[in-house]
């Protein structure tokens, strides 16, 4: 029995620059949190600069994971995880968890969230956010068996749900200028 298409015809093969075309739209929101990330590191002379990584990296993966899931999958995640364990000195495995859990919560929400508007997904961000940090906070704690101040884990909820709109901007800017283009 022969297998039949829903659109039949003839159908081009997708030439190499269609092909990297479709790879570099998908890399985008993994490649630019990693790059973000990357650019929170550098030496601007910034005091307490190297704060900015896990709410910057968390933001990157709420705003990614509600909006361009397919191209921020749970092994993207989870090697963007595994980096912030790596560059933030987390004990490792802190990070990984973090964020996958939080691209759960980012997926189970999405088909609500993704339909409204800025200020809910901000407004859905921040308790997000404040698990995030309590949840970093405690595992930190339990893997090291040292008692760590809980004004880190407040003050990182406070400062993951502030920056989140300073990034959501350019990066839902981003997100409309790699939209998919129409199948031709």
């Amino acid at each position: 029995m022969a297998v039949r298409h829903r659109n039949p015809g003839i159908r081009p093969h997708p030439t190499i620059g269609q092909w990297l075309d479709r790879a570099a739209r998908a890399a985008f929101p993994a490649t630019c949190s990693v790059f973000i990330m990357l650019l929170t590191l550098a030496p601007f002379g910034v005091a307490g600069q190297a704060v900015l990584l896990p709410a910057v990296t968390l933001a990157c993966i709420w705003f990614w994971s509600l909006f361009r899931p397919a191209a921020m999958p749970p092994p993207a995640v989870f090697g963007i995880g595994l980096l912030l364990d790596l560059l933030g000195y987390l004990p490792l495995g802190v990070g990984v968890l973090t964020l996958l859990l939080v691209h759960g919560f980012a997926l189970r929400l999405r088909r609500f969230l993704a339909q409204q508007g800025f200020a809910l997904s901000w407004l859905a961000f921040v308790p997000i956010a404040a698990g995030a940090a309590f949840l970093s906070w405690a595992l930190v704690a339990l893997l090291t068996l040292r008692l760590v101040p809980i004004g880190l884990a407040v003050f990182q909820a406070v400062l993951s749900a502030t920056l989140y709109p300073v990034l959501a901007i350019p990066l839902a800017w981003a997100h409309r200028s790699i939209a998919e283009a129409e199948p031709g």
